[in-house]
Parts: structure tokens; sequence; C-alpha cells
């Protein structure tokens, strides 16, 4: 898909069609992430840094199970 990158006041973006929304399950108010990527650049719904702080906490969790369900009848 060729996008073209045009003036927005005093800055430059990209408009993105209706399809790549749809295709992206993004729609205005939403945020997108620009991922470098070995080949280029990756635009994603998807929060790589968000993901890892998560999947330390689902590590934590299943650790720590015993000590959370504790915790939780106090």
């Amino acid at each position: 898909m060729k996008l073209k990158i045009t003036a927005i006041g005093n800055s430059a973006g990209v408009i993105l069609p209706k399809e790549l929304l749809a295709r992206l399950r993004v729609g205005k108010g939403d945020v997108l992430y620009a991922v470098e990527v070995q080949d280029g650049i990756k635009i994603t719904p998807y929060d790589p840094k968000f993901a890892a702080q998560m999947e330390v906490v689902e590590q934590v969790m299943r650790d720590r199970r015993e000590l959370l369900r504790k915790l939780s009848e106090s």
C-alpha cells in the first residue's frame, strides 16, 4: 500500500486509508506504535514495551501464586 506524506500544520503526516485502519482494527483516537525492525519500520497498535512488562507480571503471578492468594484473603 502506497502512502503519501502530507503537510499537517507545521508538521508532516500520513493519511491512513480506511482499509488499512480496518486491517489494523483501529480508528480515530487510537494509538499506533512505530517499531524498528530489521528491514524497516512496522506500524502496529501493539505496544511491545507494554507486552514485555505484562510478561514479567504474569511470571511473577505464576511464581508467587500462593502468596497472592493469601494476600487476597486478608
